[in-house]
């Protein structure tokens, strides 16, 4: 009976777990490759965390729906032009058009509905010099408050949104016999530009300056002529701009994947990836969304399981923040320098 019981503990154990490290050596540039391109979403969804954080020290929870919410305008604008679980019968031309107008649509509406978010929820607070508490509990409360809007039946429903097929991926070259494909380096290249983007702004620019004054020492930059508000709200919306694009990238990688409450996975692994960088840290939201992206891809891999991903990534996290609290490069967005 002993030997009857161990046995089926151990095939329990084998069928809950299966840590195959030939298989990772096996898939080890595919699911480096696959990272990177997940990771870059992560990493621009992260943008919104640190930069609220790094002016405010506020983690904007719902920022996750400001994603889901430019997700749906993408989706909208491309079933509009004629998308749907096909990919379409037109030219090159055509189809970059049509992706850079529902990149704009969804820039577009991530960016008004952060800065309704911020209007409508936080300044009263900040007015009323409300506490900290106030602030987190809002957040979550905006967050549930959007996703229901979205639940309505005449705003989204409750099912996800129909599968919108944006182009056939094809390889563009070979990485020790893994296929690279141009739709993987439209994302990673183009979450790098924006990126590089919004660190020279954030560094050079004359808004850019008043954004790190406040982070500073928002009282001291007020005496000096700076906007405090003004500066908020374009915080606000440069997050919600980076979002928007990420909803884009989004949709071409889970062309199914747009639902009222998608955004909350994503939001807690783009909040992970900001903590894991340095939150307040722009180039630590890029760093920590593709080690994110990357490491929990090597973890599903080498544990036999897609569920894993999330967990692998998480222990990271923490092993990382036990070591260095303040993630991996750990500067805030007021001590960054010019």
């Amino acid at each position: 009976m002993l030997d009857l019981l161990a046995q089926s503990v151990v095939h329990a154990d084998n069928s809950w777990i299966n840590f195959d490290v030939n298989a990772l050596f096996q898939n080890f540039w595919s699911a480096t490759f696959d990272g990177l391109t997940f990771g870059a979403v992560y990493g621009l969804i992260a943008v919104g965390y640190t930069l609220v954080y790094g002016v405010l020290s506020l983690i904007n929870f719902a920022h996750s729906e400001v994603f889901i919410v430019g997700a749906y305008g993408v989706v909208v604008t491309l079933t509009t032009l004629g998308f749907g679980p096909s990919a379409p019968t037109i030219g090159p031309a055509e189809i970059i058009m049509d992706l850079l107008l529902a990149l704009v649509v969804g820039m577009l509406a991530s960016a008004v509905t952060a800065f309704l978010v911020e209007r409508v929820a936080y300044r009263p607070l900040r007015k009323r010099n409300a506490p900290r508490l106030a602030f987190l509990i809002t957040a979550i409360g905006v967050s549930f408050a959007i996703q229901y809007l979205i639940f309505l039946p005449f705003v989204g429903g409750a099912n996800a949104q129909p599968a919108v097929t944006m182009f056939i991926p094809e390889p563009v070259f070979d990485v020790f016999g893994t296929i690279i494909t141009n739709q993987q380096i439209i994302i990673v290249v183009a979450a790098i530009l924006l990126m590089v983007g919004t660190d020279m702004f954030i560094r050079r620019s004359r808004t850019g300056r008043g954004i790190r004054a406040v982070a500073q020492d928002p009282d001291t930059a007020t005496l000096m002529g700076v906007s405090k508000e003004r500066t908020i709200v374009i915080t606000f919306v440069i997050g919600g701009l980076l979002a928007g694009a990420a909803a884009l990238f989004y949709v071409m990688l889970v062309p199914s994947g747009v639902i009222y409450n998608g955004g909350f996975i994503l939001g807690v692994k783009a909040f992970a990836a900001a903590v894991l960088g340095g939150i307040g840290n722009v180039r630590g939201a890029l760093l920590g969304g593709i080690l994110l992206g990357v490491v929990g891809n090597y973890g599903q891999i080498l544990l036999g399981d897609a569920q894993w991903a999330d967990v692998v990534a998480f222990v990271i996290l923490v092993l990382v923040l036990l070591v260095r609290p303040t993630g991996i490069l750990g500067t805030t967005l007021g001590r960054s320098k010019a």
